[in-house]
């Protein structure tokens, strides 16, 4: 949600701004210690982070969602094309940040 409105923000004169799920159950310490297994490999998230900042695949890619174990760009939780509930998340984020 959060992406997709600083996208709308920046869209004329800023960055890229892209939702990036980089894979899931990746082995992480939270992943180890929640699930109880090793994971995949931490290296499937950081290729695809690298690559979404600075491959031309993503230059045109703002306000996107791009799904790692899909390979793939895909549709956002329905609840982004809510605008109340975007309002609420973006509201609550931008306090947490002004209250750091």
């Amino acid at each position: 949600m959060w992406t997709i409105a600083l996208a709308n923000e920046t869209k004329q004169s800023g960055p890229a701004v892209i939702a990036v799920n980089p894979g899931s159950l990746l082995g992480s310490k939270m992943v180890t210690e929640g699930f109880g297994i090793a994971g995949s490999d931490l290296n499937i998230g950081a290729d695809i982070l690298v690559r979404s900042a600075l491959s031309d695949d993503f230059a045109n890619a703002s306000g996107k969602y791009f799904d790692n174990d899909a390979g793939e760009f895909n549709d956002p939780h329905s609840d982004t094309q809510h605008q109340g509930k975007v309002k609420a998340v973006v509201d609550t984020i931008e306090e947490i940040i002004k209250n750091k």
